[in-house]
């Protein structure tokens, strides 16, 4: 039997590989799925401001379910807009964020996911900008059974190789329909992406990469290679790219470089080797050796929502009423556009009410309208 070890170790190759040809996309999800314990699992993104989403891969998923959902079923979501909430990272399931009992008894659940034979799934924030985040989800049907911790686990374990594959795919896509969904949706992240060539020369910085270098207190270009401001950080960025370059980086993937660390927030540098498989073909397509890209991490004031269901430690089906509430009014129009009873919505809406201190929808309206940054904890 394959040990759980090999099976991360291809699956990782297999991701970092994908991010160079999104014709891989479904094949590094499939494994996916088989690594995690799931049946079915897409990659796309969701905007709670705007209520817009696109599927960028998927595995095991019917296209006429895909495309019900996006015309039909994507309003009546109860993960969302909750699930953007969370830090890229975080891994969750759906009974995080919505009680399974209250689940099976929406419409979504009837008509989306019931006919396809899924019960839960297991979840995390790729990337995550003020509104949006783009997902990867798992999907769990009967016979894989409810999400438990060792699904989480897995999916733990694979969750920052697709984070860095998903920042450095966005240079390399060559897929012109994929790429063009891909660019679009990724391009507000803030990750700093540069192309390293022999002896740490600089081929390529994307625009947040030349911003940083502009900047000048993280990385600099000096004598046309990239360096590390920080001693420390470049004695460590300049063995990483060495090994990088003589292609004998442990695991392919040396671990982050911390830049910085401040009450600025927490900036780390990562190097992925363009010297194996598929990189090693688009690595030398651009002179380059090893890709480095930035994650950079600072104290952020989080949307009116997000910051106000914080505070009042709202539920996700609770954050759902309230921003619905925003939109319509009374019970029955409440309970139409979220797909549920109208029982439901009236505990809801209790709920809220008593949570918020707020003596019915007017007052309700009110508090959000006026729920300010500088109110925000």
């Amino acid at each position: 039997m394959t040990s759980e070890a090999a099976l991360l170790s291809e699956l990782i190759g297999l991701v970092y590989d994908a991010a160079l040809d999104p014709a891989l996309w479904p094949r590094a999800l499939e494994q996916a799925c088989v690594f995690v314990g799931g049946s079915s699992g897409n990659l796309f993104w969701h905007d709670a401001a705007t209520e817009q989403s696109a599927v960028l891969h998927l595995f095991n998923i019917e296209p006429h379910y895909t495309k019900l959902y996006y015309e039909k079923y994507l309003p009546l979501n109860p993960i969302f807009p909750a699930a953007t909430f969370y830090d890229a990272g975080h891994v969750y399931g759906s009974t995080d964020l919505v009680p399974f009992e209250e689940m099976v008894e929406t419409v979504f659940y009837d008509g989306w996911m019931r006919p396809q034979g899924i019960i839960d799934f297991v979840g995390a924030s790729v990337e995550k900008s003020a509104t949006s985040s783009s997902i990867i989800a798992v999907l769990m049907n009967e016979e894989d059974g409810p999400v438990d911790a060792d699904n989480r686990r897995r999916l733990a374990l694979i969750l920052p190789h697709l984070q860095r594959a998903v920042s450095i795919g966005r240079l390399f896509d060559q897929s012109r329909a994929a790429q063009a969904v891909l660019t679009q949706t990724l391009d507000h992240v803030t990750a700093a992406v540069f192309l390293v060539g022999p002896s740490a020369r600089l081929v390529f910085a994307n625009g947040p990469g030349r911003a940083l270098l502009d900047e000048g207190a993280l990385l600099v270009e000096r004598m046309g290679a990239l360096t590390a401001v920080s001693p420390e950080a470049q004695r460590a960025l300049r063995a990483a790219l060495a090994a990088a370059e003589n292609g004998n980086a442990a695991g392919g993937n040396p671990g982050p470089i911390p830049l910085l660390t401040s009450l600025r927030g927490d900036s780390f540098a990562y190097v992925l080797p363009l010297t194996t498989g598929d990189r090693q073909r688009t690595g030398a397509l651009h002179s380059a050796v090893a890709a480095v890209f930035v994650r950079k991490t600072s104290p952020a004031n989080p949307p009116p929502l997000e910051a106000l269901a914080k505070l009042y430690k709202l539920t996700a089906s609770e954050v759902r009423i309230v921003d619905a509430v925003m939109k319509v009014t009374g019970v029955r129009a409440l309970a139409e556009t979220l797909g549920l009873t109208q029982a439901t919505v009236k505990t809801h809406l209790h709920n809220v009410f008593r949570k918020t201190n707020t003596a019915g929808q007017t007052e309700l309206v009110k508090l959000i309208a006026g729920f300010a940054p500088s109110e925000q904890e």
